[in-house]
């Protein structure tokens, strides 16, 4: 079955002030976040921190997620257009995030959190890593809401059609002669994968499912991070195959290889070389706060 995609983006417009669905996609996952990791400091899985404490994390959290999502975007898709106008860093109104420049910004918040409090970074990972992934499927569905990062073409009588995916004299028609054209059967050639919802559901439901199960006994170090950087990884270079390649970038190599997938090789790597670490490193167990004793 194909569908015609005409959701608008804006949640709420109040004058000038306009509340994406994007923006409240993160807001939805940071109350997850906090949700499931108060529950996770209640039941000592981070022993010595209360809730005051996992309070400075999601700070310096949210902090790493926005500004490394914004600076890795830049970074690894569009750094030839930052050269040219270096003021594009901030106009983050325009789109433009990173989940792997949003981990390496949570990875440094969470070293200086842990490091001021003389705590294992592996450790505060560990912790950290199972409440992640509903703030990645929530992600996904703004992309998907927002009309944006689209599939290639499925070349079959299913998929998603993205108006801002058509071509131009298509693109420029407004909602209701889109829909008749779409009615009509002329647009069912341009239907594409929705390649936002098969991240959400294996970066976001998935991943959050065997992460949370895997990590509800205490687990050697190293693995929970581990399972989840490997899982990612694997995930987001399955759903590359089928995702349509940064405009901007194209395919870097073979005539599929995209930048998605270069950036997940490592993660793989990572997650692989820290589940072998784990079968020989120490196992943290809960401990109550003193609050809760």
């Amino acid at each position: 079955m194909i569908h015609l995609h005409q959701i608008d983006p804006i949640a709420l417009a109040l004058g000038p002030l306009k509340i994406h669905w994007y923006g409240l996609m993160y807001l939805l996952g940071f109350a997850v976040a906090w949700f499931l990791g108060r529950s996770r400091i209640r039941a000592g899985r981070l022993p010595g921190v209360d809730e005051h404490g996992f309070g400075d994390l999601m700070f310096y959290g949210m902090l790493g997620v926005v500004l490394g999502g914004r600076i890795g975007y830049i970074l690894f898709y569009s750094f030839g257009d930052f050269l040219e106008d270096p003021l594009m860093l901030f106009k983050v109104w325009q789109g433009g995030m990173s989940f792997h420049g949003g981990l390496l910004g949570v990875f440094a918040a969470v070293w200086w959190w842990s490091w001021r409090r003389g705590l294992h970074l592996m450790d505060t990972m560990e912790f950290v890593a199972p409440i992640v992934p509903p703030g990645l499927g929530f992600g996904r569905l703004g992309n998907y809401i927002g009309g944006e990062l689209w599939g290639k073409p499925t070349g079959s009588d299913w998929g998603v059609i993205f108006p801002r995916a058509l071509p131009e004299q298509l693109s420029n028609l407004d909602a209701t002669a889109l829909r008749t054209q779409f009615e009509s059967g002329a647009l069912d050639a341009f239907a594409r994968h929705p390649s936002q919802l098969y991240q959400a559901v294996l970066e976001g439901l998935v991943l959050f499912v065997a992460l949370w199960i895997y990590s509800l006994k205490p687990r050697p170090r190293y693995s929970v991070a581990g399972l989840f950087a490997l899982l990612y990884g694997v995930f987001r270079f399955a759903v590359e195959f089928v995702r349509e390649p940064d405009s901007q970038l194209g395919y870097l190599a073979f005539g599929w290889l995209t930048m998605g997938q270069v950036l997940s090789l490592p993660l793989i790597a990572i997650g692989l070389i820290w589940l072998w670490m784990s079968r020989r490193a120490p196992t943290l167990q809960p401990q109550l706060p003193a609050s809760a004793g």
